[in-house]
């Protein structure tokens, strides 16, 4: 690395250690559950305000409902939190899209609810790498390139999001308008925990299957009856026995439905994700879940109807993200690190922007482990470390060290 064209910008980032340990502690303490609508507002507001402070042009941007089945089979709709648009430079020649969200797993009632610190490089709490811990990064990031002498010369987009742990259901458009208006883009997952970042991830796919049968007295009329639950268990071994290779994995997850003992049940609805390496593989899980329900349509008296679908397509580690990893690589090196690539099953808002056509990385933020669970940890070094490495990069594409494709 030129040290004296970008070692005192970078190097800046190690003076505010402290702030970024204080932040990450203050937002994890704050839940921001995807369906805790005051504590995202919350979240929001505070994020709103460090991008202002950054000189972005904000907006607040109302999502659509989340689309869903309940335990009776209905379709009902879930209100969404708000989603932050930040702006900075729109019209520069080089614009780079950064995002992350703010929703966790945690809801309001779950025990998991306050950070602790448990050693000098530790801290313990809900979301503090997914991702309010990513969520620090990329701002700290961006205000080191503000302070830079190159920052005239670059563009960059921030979209923060609300429900991407559901799947970004209301905010997938918005995904799709920052690809077309951007040219790379980065996102602020968390790293693996070796450190490495995630090259291609599966697709994910989320369907709801409602069965109807009929409902008749178990002793008295029981052949009249068709078992609904009895339909969603033969159908939920059919799909289990999809399973086999690592290029498709199909999670039968719950049934609801059923009642009393003596009630033959009228109803069950069977929730299942499928995970896929490739569009092939996508087209072939969908194929194999409506042949699977097609046997139990057959059975007379039974109505089967298959909700939901692929929300994030697989995202492919094609030629263009390959570069921009490599670039990120060079960065690293600058920095001592040495990153490598890796797939991961985990599906990210990063699928949705390759998709689109966006060469992107989404794992640029900080290293720990346990995510989505009581454990979940932040390794307090890997904050200023990994703010360096995205500072660093969009330094070096502003100042025309880095070129765009």
């Amino acid at each position: 690395m030129n040290a004296e064209k970008y070692a005192q910008s970078v190097d800046w980032i190690d003076s505010q250690r402290d702030r970024m340990v204080e932040q990450v502690s203050a937002w994890a303490n704050i839940n921001s559950g995807t369906q805790n609508l005051d504590g995202l507002a919350l979240m929001s507001a505070e994020v709103a305000k460090e991008l202002k402070a950054l000189g972005a042009e904000i907006s607040h941007l109302d999502l659509p409902p989340r689309r869903m089945i309940d335990g009776r089979g209905n379709v009902v709709e879930m209100p969404l939190g708000q989603a932050v648009l930040g702006r900075k430079r729109p019209e520069a020649p080089i614009r780079i899209f950064l995002g992350i969200h703010t929703d966790t797993v945690y809801a309001v009632d779950h025990p998991f609810q306050q950070v602790q610190r448990v050693d000098d490089n530790t801290l313990r709490g809900p979301g503090v790498i997914d991702a309010k811990g990513g969520l620090v990064v990329m701002l700290t990031a961006l205000a080191a390139l503000e302070r830079s002498p190159f920052a005239e010369k670059i563009g960059w987009e921030v979209l923060i999001n609300p429900d991407e742990e559901i799947g970004s259901p209301g905010s997938s458009a918005l995904l799709q308008e920052c690809a077309r208006r951007n040219h790379l883009g980065l996102v602020y997952e968390p790293a693996l925990g070796d450190g490495s970042l995630v090259s291609s991830r599966k697709g994910s796919g989320n369907f709801d299957i409602v069965i109807h049968g009929k409902a008749a007295h178990a002793g008295r009329d029981f052949a009249a009856g068709r078992n609904a639950i009895a339909a969603a268990a033969r159908l939920a071994v059919q799909l289990d026995q999809l399973n086999g290779s690592p290029e498709m994995t199909v999670n039968v997850a719950r049934i609801d439905g059923g009642g009393p003992n003596n009630i033959v049940p009228d109803l069950a609805v069977l929730r299942v994700n499928v995970r896929v390496t490739t569009s092939e593989m996508q087209r072939a899980a969908e194929q194999a879940i409506a042949e699977c329900a097609k046997s139990e349509k057959s059975v007379k008296g039974l109505k089967v109807e298959i909700h939901g679908g692929f929300s994030s397509p697989p995202k492919i580690f094609d030629e263009k993200s390959q570069r921009l990893f490599e670039r990120i690589a060079e960065c690293g090196r600058d920095l001592g690190l040495k990153l490598e690539s890796k797939p991961s099953g985990g599906a990210s808002d990063g699928n949705k922007l390759a998709a689109a056509g966006l060469p992107v990385i989404d794992s640029l933020g900080p290293r720990g482990g346990n995510m989505h669970s009581s454990e979940e940890f932040l390794l307090l070094d890997s904050l200023t470390e990994r703010a360096k490495l995205s500072a660093l990069l969009l330094m070096k594409f502003a100042s025309g060290e880095m070129q765009l494709d």
